[in-house]
């Protein structure tokens, strides 16, 4: 067969084979059309391929499950609005599917859970759930919790419910244990697993009871490290945190007491005492009872002794030391040489 067309036609880039992966059956209903508010509705809450995937396909279930066509199934109208709710790196995913290898609801569900979701993911939560424990410090709501996140990330687990109840029954602490047996009226696991799950849920919706767990149990049920003593290294690390915290912040009270005292009490002064030079008592020698008039026989070398001082410039050197001080005429003089000095100097006075 001859091809007539010209080489410009030739060149020209095909036409065919643009097709969408997704394929989606035809729709004879008539007035049927997507109403923009479901679009924006389902474009509220786009994946992007970070999420879970799980989590994308409930909301989205919830929201295509509002509307209804009497002529066309639920399944064509998910597979119209599946493209509105991806964005980023899951469109990419799409727009790279070969054209029309997407023919059911069914179809779509498996290669969006198997791009998204791995089977190495799902080892991985399933290693966490056989594997959980009750964390230090953690509440029995705060654990159940966390333990119920991790069966929905992963709701092709496979454990069976008393699996599951097991698991975490075994993973809590001493205190919360005991606080299970004593609501299931003895031991939890003799009651049924549908009674042992209304006895955590019950158990779980009491926030005010936040008992911590005492023991080592929540440590030990962790995943062993390479040596027993990192086993208690979190617990020891806790402590030593707290108590630096204290430390800085009583040290800080206690400079800023320091500083506020240097701050407002002016510097002390020494008190300078006085010495007697008659007799050396603390006081001064006006008052020192030998110059008094019961005693009128020093009279006369003291006032003698006084002009002595006051023509020789008289200077006290040393109060304090008693061996160093001139005494007045009358009384014995240390024997030290350098108040002979003095003395030959009181004579020459006397002399004048």
């Amino acid at each position: 067969m001859v091809d007539n067309r010209t080489m410009a036609q030739m060149l020209q880039a095909p036409i065919e084979g643009y097709e969408d992966a997704i394929v989606v059956p035809p729709i004879n209903a008539n007035n049927f059309e997507l109403k923009q508010p479901l679009i924006n509705l389902v474009q509220s809450n786009k994946f992007t391929g970070r999420q879970d995937p799980h989590n994308h396909l409930r909301f989205f279930n919830k929201v295509t499950s509002t509307f209804r066509h009497p002529e066309v199934p639920n399944t064509s109208i998910k597979l119209l609005l599946f493209p509105f709710s991806l964005d980023g790196e899951a469109r990419d995913w799409l727009d790279k599917e070969p054209p029309r290898s997407i023919l059911t609801w069914d179809d779509l569900v498996a290669k969006f859970i198997n791009q998204f979701f791995p089977p190495s993911k799902t080892t991985y939560l399933r290693n966490e759930i056989t594997t959980f424990y009750q964390k230090p410090n953690e509440t029995f709501n705060e654990a159940w919790e966390r333990f119920k996140g991790l069966l929905r990330q992963c709701p092709h687990h496979g454990f069976s419910e008393l699996h599951q109840l097991d698991t975490f029954y075994n993973s809590l602490n001493t205190n919360d244990q005991d606080a299970l047996d004593s609501a299931a009226g003895g031991n939890f696991l003799d009651k049924m697993p549908r009674e042992g799950l209304a006895i955590i849920e019950s158990k779980s919706k009491v926030r005010y009871s936040r008992s911590r767990p005492n023991d080592s149990r929540a440590i030990t049920n962790a995943p062993s490290s390479t040596s027993s003593p990192s086993n208690n290294s979190f617990e020891i690390q806790q402590m030593a945190a707290l108590l630096e915290d204290k430390m800085n912040i009583r040290m800080s009270r206690l400079e800023k007491a320091i500083s506020e005292k240097n701050a407002t009490t002016p510097a002390t002064v020494k008190a300078v005492e006085e010495v007697c030079v008659t007799c050396g008592s603390n006081h001064n020698f006006n008052n020192c009872p030998l110059t008094r008039n019961d005693f009128p026989v020093f009279q006369d070398n003291i006032h003698q002794f006084q002009q002595t001082a006051a023509v020789g410039n008289f200077v006290q050197r040393n109060p304090p030391n008693l061996a160093n001080q001139m005494r007045p005429p009358g009384f014995n003089q240390p024997n030290v040489q350098s108040n002979q000095g003095n003395q030959s100097r009181i004579k020459t006075v006397e002399a004048i």
